[in-house]
């Protein structure tokens, strides 16, 4: 454990998730924010940007300061990948809240997020940074040379949490998730299509089959399976569709799932505890969660169910997309790699009404 004030950057403070994460950081107990970094607005305060933001004065900067122990990034997929090389060789924790380290296959980019990645031998180096699957790969950076934490989509969490269990019993022969989101989860850049007048009163499916999300959900439950994807493999092809809703934050996934045997609502409920009853910020529900159940903290709620008419299995998934979601788990992990309690910093409990 790092017995001393840990020294962080952001890179790309002025977007929504590198918002939230210089909110949860300036109450952190250990970590101290040192550096803002965005191009074109040095010397620009973080006010500017982010007015809830004020009260830190904080100040955003061409670079970033020498002596860091840590760097967050939120940028567009593509920038990280060029950044995270230089970051690692001065011995700096790089966690980038984008894509660029997400995905093991360096044929994956191309395919799923239309470019050639710079530094292909540094993906199998990167830990995916969902604590509750890779808690003992994020400790074990701690005496790796090269530090890289690749925090995990939003509706990548929602999926994966939601079906881990099942994915680990053998039990995922068919897959359907259908998952909405805030429309915060889409950024902050000015786009027509998310404009008030075209959001408001209006639920919209966008990335219909292929978005890139499923990439990073397969890759991870077919991990946790030791499979393959069909033909002749244990998962299917995940059938993956997401909504855009009116509201600011939150991701609710259903979750189908046709098992390949008869189960019964017992051994869900088992395999479900036993994979999360020790874990801080998982939480079972025995009714079906809402997003304002989990908005503002770094929360997962789920609720599991069998139906026994058809035979599927429903899992319901809740999360805050900017906390549990970015900025909230990128921090856990964070806390997992320095040798810190694993919730520092993230004790928040949700906003409500």
């Amino acid at each position: 454990m790092v017995d001393r004030e840990i020294r962080v950057g952001i890179i790309g403070a002025t977007g929504y998730g590198g918002g939230e994460l210089v909110r949860l950081l300036s109450r952190h107990p250990r970590a101290k924010v040192v550096g803002l970094q965005s191009r074109g607005r040095d010397g620009e305060p973080i006010a500017a940007s982010q007015p809830h933001l004020a009260a830190t004065g904080l100040a955003i900067a061409d670079d970033l300061p020498d002596r860091l122990d840590a760097v967050f990034l939120g940028l567009p997929h593509g920038v990280a990948a060029e950044l995270v090389p230089g970051l690692v060789e001065r011995g700096v924790t790089a966690i980038d809240l984008g894509p660029d380290f997400r995905l093991h296959d360096p044929a994956d980019y191309p395919r799923w997020y239309g470019f050639e990645h710079p530094r292909a031998d540094l993906l199998e180096r990167a830990v995916y940074g969902l604590p509750e699957l890779h808690r003992s790969e994020l400790a074990a950076l701690r005496d790796a040379s090269v530090r890289i934490v690749a925090s995990p989509g939003c509706y990548a969490t929602a999926a994966i949490l939601a079906l881990a269990p099942l994915a680990r019993a053998g039990l995922l022969d068919d897959v359907v998730i259908d998952a909405k989101s805030g429309v915060s989860g889409a950024g902050r850049e000015a786009k027509p299509e998310l404009q008030f007048s075209e959001v408001n009163e209006s639920v919209r499916a966008y990335a219909v089959g292929g978005h890139r999300h499923v990439a990073e959900i397969e890759q991870e439950l077919l991990a946790l399976g030791g499979g393959s994807l069909a033909p002749g493999g244990s998962l299917a092809p995940v059938d993956f569709v997401p909504h855009l809703i009116p509201m600011t934050r939150g991701i609710l996934a259903t979750c189908h799932i046709r098992p390949p045997r008869e189960v019964s609502q017992a051994e869900l409920d088992e395999l479900y505890a036993e994979a999360y009853g020790g874990e801080p910020f998982v939480e079972s529900s025995t009714v079906p969660p809402a997003t304002k159940h989990v908005l503002g903290s770094n929360a997962f709620r789920f609720h599991v169910r069998l139906d026994a008419r058809t035979g599927r299995v429903l899992v319901l998934g809740v999360l805050d997309n900017l906390v549990k979601g970015a900025a909230g788990q990128a921090i856990q992990a964070f806390n997992v790699a320095f040798g810190l309690p694993e919730t520092a910093g993230l004790e928040q409990l949700p906003l409500a009404p």
